[in-house]
């Protein structure tokens, strides 16, 4: 809120407050009133207790006399009954009587105005200050608040996306809709009325839709899903309402949604009232929405979500959001693209190789491989550098990978050599299983929140599936640091925890999804969907008995043992080449993967890679 707001609300309560004072005045010049019985009156007439009467034509007003030490009167009021000795009674005792004056007159009577019409300008002039500092007073609670582009207004275009070329080719056709719908409706075909963008986190859904309005040179709403929501009943559905009202006037037009699984998660079975009633009438407005509008006009819909497995599968089928584009996470080729795309106002080195940094980033996504361009130019800024050199995005990488290095952090010598030898074990065993992919760099120095050294691995290619001998190999190389304790030290630490739940995991779902077991054979016994908080009651998925659990049991502990003794014997073997490797790791705290090599390589012979039983 700027200055101006502050000295407003000021204004606002020096007016505020002599309306108060005005108020407050008058009411201190009228006794305080008590209702009593009418014989109690009579009664306060015979003590000679009462200094005044007014009469009026339903009530009669006595003012009580005032003792020394009180500074307000004290009056009492009672109904008025036909009783012609009253007026005897109140000359008899010498007290004074009036009869009240007519309603129509005199400030005090005009007193509700003067107070209540200060009130109601105060809050006009609130409403009106919060809507110059909102954008939205107390009566446009209920009108959309999407953000509104016009034609090139969201500065996006399909050249500043990349990576994500067969989402782009989908949504070309979408705006070949939006600009020549005549081609399509003359063939009887229909205009899609949803397109639902499906992916991780930071893949590019919200720029690839601004990027769609800003090619289609159309208006664009945006508005997040968490806008519809409100703590106040009916909100939500009011809001949906008016969206769709707006993007019908303006025509052809695209209205996106972001996180939509905020408001589209699915229906109970049986509503729980309060918030999640709320949301569900928000939900059910927007299907009743989806389904009135004209797609002739050219109003296209459009939804970015990162969690489709939780949106009603009403809000999923046909005639709703007809197209679900999945904006994945991008291969070798698309990364380098992004890259090249981040990389267009960053000054490079000669030396960097876009092609290099994009092999070593698998798994990244664009969001990721900004974060990696934008901290290597800052690390190449910190240290005067007149260019963002490979050094400075490899540390870049590494920090994205496994945090901030700590240098700084003193450990004991005892615990930097369990930490040398710990991840020696990993690299050599990574190197001795042909199923491992091969390894970039050891560091003992500590990084992030837990890691108190790494072992970094880069596959050669992309991959979208894995044998069960080269799962076994990775289980291999998660042992292979706990393993090398054993050996050197005949003794375990607590550094190998992360290592072993990773490794259970692995084996856990060879057994139970994947059917690589032999005992249990081609079988998979996943319990389908998790029962949520709605569910109560109902059974989902298929129920395991106590011995086929057991069984499970048995199977992925004998997976994880047998995988240990093959570790074991790899070790044991080249147990010089883990000294060497350990040692080394001590004094220069990081060795490069092709040093790695050069010493498993040279004089002492090392086993060959084997492959798992």
């Amino acid at each position: 809120m700027t200055k101006r707001y502050f000295y407003n609300i000021s204004i606002l309560f020096l007016f505020f407050l002599p309306a108060l004072a005005i108020h407050q005045s008058a009411h201190a010049a009228f006794p305080v009133t008590e209702r009593i019985p009418y014989s109690d009156f009579k009664k306060l007439i015979q003590e000679d207790k009462l200094e005044e009467v007014i009469l009026d034509s339903l009530t009669i007003k006595g003012i009580l006399k005032a003792e020394e030490w009180q500074k307000v009167k004290k009056s009492v009021t009672t109904v008025k009954v036909d009783d012609p000795d009253l007026i005897k009674e109140l000359v008899a005792h010498n007290i004074k009587f009036s009869a009240a004056a007519p309603a129509n007159g005199g400030w005090q009577q005009n007193l509700f105005l003067l107070w209540f019409i200060p009130m109601i300008i105060f809050l006009i002039m609130m409403t009106r200050l919060r809507r110059g500092a909102t954008g939205a007073g107390l009566m446009s609670i209920g009108k959309s608040r999407a953000n509104l582009y016009i034609d090139k207004d969201t500065g996006v275009t399909f050249d500043d996306v990349a990576g994500v070329d067969e989402a782009k080719e989908e949504l070309k056709e979408v705006i070949d809709y939006l600009q020549n719908p005549q081609k399509y409706q003359r063939l009887g075909g229909k205009i899609p009325k949803g397109v639902l963008l499906v992916g991780p986190t930071g893949t590019g859904k919200t720029l690839l839709a601004k990027a769609v309005a800003g090619e289609a040179k159309v208006p664009f709403f945006s508005i997040s899903g968490s806008g519809f929501v409100e703590m106040f009943v009916g909100v939500g559905a009011a809001r949906v309402r008016d969206l769709f009202a707006q993007g019908q006037a303006k025509a052809p037009c695209i209205i996106f949604i972001d996180e939509i699984d905020a408001v589209g998660k699915v229906r109970a079975a049986a509503p729980i009232s309060g918030g999640h009633e709320e949301r569900e009438n928000t939900l059910n407005q927007l299907l009743v929405e989806m389904d009135g509008f004209d797609t002739r006009k050219g109003v296209i819909l459009m939804a970015a979500t990162n969690r489709p497995e939780i949106l009603d599968p009403a809000l999923l089928r046909p005639g709703r959001f007809d197209r679900h584009i999945l904006v994945d996470r991008p291969d070798i080729k698309g990364r380098e693209e992004i890259l090249k795309v981040h990389c267009k106002n960053v000054k490079l080195g000669k030396g960097v190789d876009i092609k290099i940094i994009a092999a070593r980033t698998p798994g990244f996504v664009g969001a990721d491989l900004a974060n990696v361009v934008n901290e290597a130019a800052l690390l190449a800024a910190r240290v005067g550098n007149e260019a963002v050199g490979m050094d400075n995005f490899e540390e870049a990488i590494n920090r994205g990978i496994a945090g901030l290095e700590k240098k700084k952090r003193v450990m004991s010598k005892k615990e930097q050599e369990i930490i040398a030898y710990h991840e020696s074990g990993h690299a050599l065993v990574a190197e001795s299983v042909p199923g491992a992919d091969k390894v970039h760099r050891i560091s003992i120095i500590p990084r992030g929140i837990a890691a108190l050294g790494y072992t970094l691995q880069l596959p050669t290619e992309d991959r979208y599936l894995l044998t069960r001998s080269e799962l076994l190999d990775r289980l291999a190389v998660l042992l292979g640091g706990r393993v090398a304790e054993e050996i050197h030290f005949n003794e375990i630490s607590t550094g190998a925890q992360n290592d072993l739940e990773r490794a259970t995991d692995i084996a856990l779902s060879m057994v139970r999804e994947y059917g690589m077991s032999e005992k249990m054979g081609p079988m998979t016994f996943q319990n389908g969907k998790k029962p949520q908080f709605w569910d109560i009651g109902f059974r989902t998925g298929r129920e395991l008995s106590e011995e086929v659990s057991k069984e499970i049991d048995s199977e992925v502990k004998k997976i994880i043992f047998d995988t240990h003794v093959r570790v074991k014997d790899i070790l044991a073997k080249n147990k010089d080449r883990l000294q060497i490797i350990a040692k080394l790791l001590m004094e220069k705290e990081v060795v490069e993967g092709d040093e790695l090599r050069k010493i498993i390589s040279e004089n002492i012979p090392i086993q060959k890679k084997e492959s798992p039983a």
